[in-house]
């Protein structure tokens, strides 16, 4: 019981001053500067096209959501404490690969954005879309988000983004990057992005249930930077990486066959839509001069 209490105790202090961390000033910057973007280009457009139209509302709606999400994996006590349990630190992954991305896709942000910046620069930043749109392939975004998501998992990464802030930004910002350019490729190309989209994010969930359940049954922990840490939250390394691998193989995965059944509805809705009918002219067929 002593043991228990010590640990309760150990823990709250943990909490207690994970609640005072300042936040990381970098998602930070980056959250406000994208939300002051979308909304000054969102404001624009309706003003030429009106209110709701270009820009939906529930797309508006969308994209905060995506931004919130980014504040409470970044911003909130989460971060900080993921740097001291696996599990946490896999809720965090989970909240930006999941939650994060589609809901910033979901928002159509690349109009927004454009309008929001000068005739210039919304030239110039339009033209490096183009050279870039190999990457919003289906399959290369698909083996782009693959590759990170194997990737900082193996543990030299893994242990070199616990032990360095900045390394830490740039997974972070791999896994928001390349799973937005994967739910992108998907939503932004109508029927042919939801019919394959659907073999894409089986893969994916398929990905996440074989990682989670490598992490759930190794026979010891794979990350050296928890050793210390889980106590203080009265679990051991190796349960702690358990959980971890339990909530990506179960509610990851979940979500990903949600996702999957969407876009498995989305191209049977389009799919059963008739098709716009082109009527022949005759004149077409009349030689010139008859």
């Amino acid at each position: 019981m002593g043991r228990i209490s010590r640990l309760r105790y150990s823990s709250l202090v943990t909490l207690t001053l994970s609640l005072s961390l300042p936040p990381e000033p970098s998602a930070l910057v980056g959250v406000l500067l994208a939300g002051w973007l979308y909304g000054r280009g969102v404001r624009r457009l309706w003003q030429r096209a009106g209110r709701g139209h270009v820009v939906r509302r529930w797309q508006v709606a969308c994209f905060g959501g995506g931004l919130a999400a980014l504040l409470v994996a970044l911003e909130s006590p989460l971060d900080s404490v993921s740097e001291q349990l696996f599990a946490v630190h896999m809720v965090q992954h989970l909240l930006l690969i999941l939650a994060a991305a589609p809901l910033l896709v979901l928002g159509a942000p690349l109009a927004p954005v454009l309008w929001a910046l000068p005739a210039p620069s919304r030239r110039a930043v339009g033209g490096w879309w183009r050279r870039l749109a190999t990457l919003a392939r289906p399959s290369v975004a698909f083996v782009l988000h693959s590759l990170a998501l194997w990737a900082w998992h193996l543990p030299p990464l893994y242990e070199a983004a616990l032990g360095s802030r900045g390394v830490h930004v740039l997974e972070h910002a791999s896994f928001v990057l390349t799973a937005a350019l994967f739910w992108w490729s998907l939503l932004h190309r109508g029927r042919a992005g939801y019919g394959v989209g659907v073999l894409y994010v089986f893969s994916l969930a398929l990905e996440s249930t074989l990682l989670g359940a490598l992490l759930t049954f190794a026979h010891g922990p794979w990350y050296t930077s928890h050793l210390a840490t889980t106590a203080a939250w009265g679990l051991s390394p190796l349960e702690d990486q358990q959980l971890a691998g339990l909530i990506m193989w179960v509610p990851g995965g979940v979500i990903y066959l949600a996702a999957a059944l969407g876009l498995f509805g989305l191209w049977l809705k389009d799919s059963g839509q008739p098709q716009p009918v082109r009527t022949p002219d005759p004149a077409a067929r009349t030689p010139a001069g008859r």
